[in-house]
């Protein structure tokens, strides 16, 4: 089964050495049960997009402000939900203060 692990950072990630977590990251990539990963521009970096009254409205920045930040998903095929938790829980921005949300992904 397909799930979707989506990351989320907080200053402390921010804070850890690069070359530590790249290669983190890197190794990962080069696990066969991810299927694909990719890392998401900063926050600043955002607009977000509502549609009201029949205008498209957009808007600087991320949808919410909060601590944590989307930096990023990754898209793994797992036996079962403990299977996803184990891989979610190698991911660098869960042990750095942000965290991992594990769905599994709809197909159509």
């Amino acid at each position: 089964m397909q799930y979707a692990l989506i990351v989320y950072n907080e200053a402390e990630y921010d804070a850890a050495p690069p070359d530590e977590v790249h290669a983190e990251y890197s190794e990962l990539a080069h696990d066969s049960r991810f299927v694909d990963m990719a890392q998401l521009a900063p926050a600043a970096t955002a607009t977000s997009v509502r549609v009201a009254g029949g205008r498209t409205l957009t808007t600087d920045g991320p949808f919410a402000d909060t601590k944590e930040v989307l930096g990023g998903f990754c898209v793994i095929e797992a036996a079962n939900l403990d299977d996803a938790i184990d891989l979610a829980a190698r991911i660098p921005a869960a042990r750095l203060g942000g965290g991992v949300e594990i769905r599994p992904v709809a197909r159509r």
